[in-house]
């Protein structure tokens, strides 16, 4: 399988998983939790923009190692750590630094990139072997 297909695959497999995400628990989670700080109007280049790269660090950094390791679980492994490391990034510089942002929200939104990032490797990797995504 072709690494765009795979990064299509992964992308595809995110956004997906994250639309579905934000519409039934987080936006009105987040809403709650952080009041005026969310905003009403996102900055759709912005969304756009994260997903791509992201999606790409997904691939190059966890896919592609599992697919030379023949191994569903370094996708499963190696997507937890990179989504732990990257929403803990952002949510605990937040959490330090943005006036409002509550250690409940850091705590899920962690948890969620942890679970979304993992869920989206297996489905890169499911695709990059020629298999169905598990999902």
């Amino acid at each position: 399988m072709s690494y765009p297909a795979v990064y299509a695959a992964t992308l595809g497999a995110f956004f997906i998983l994250d639309a579905l995400w934000i519409s039934l628990f987080a936006a009105g989670f987040f809403k709650s939790q952080l009041g005026p700080l969310v905003r009403s109007d996102p900055v759709v280049p912005a969304i756009v923009a994260f997903y791509l790269i992201y999606a790409l660090g997904l691939v190059a950094l966890c896919v592609a190692p599992a697919r030379a390791a023949n191994s569903q679980a370094v996708a499963l492994i190696k997507g937890a750590l990179l989504g732990l490391t990257a929403y803990a990034t952002y949510d605990l510089t937040n959490l330090a630094l943005v006036p409002g942002w509550t250690p409940a929200v850091a705590a899920v939104d962690i948890a969620w990139g942890i679970v979304s990032s993992a869920l989206a490797c297996l489905v890169g990797y499911s695709v990059s072997r020629g298999r169905r995504p598990a999902l």
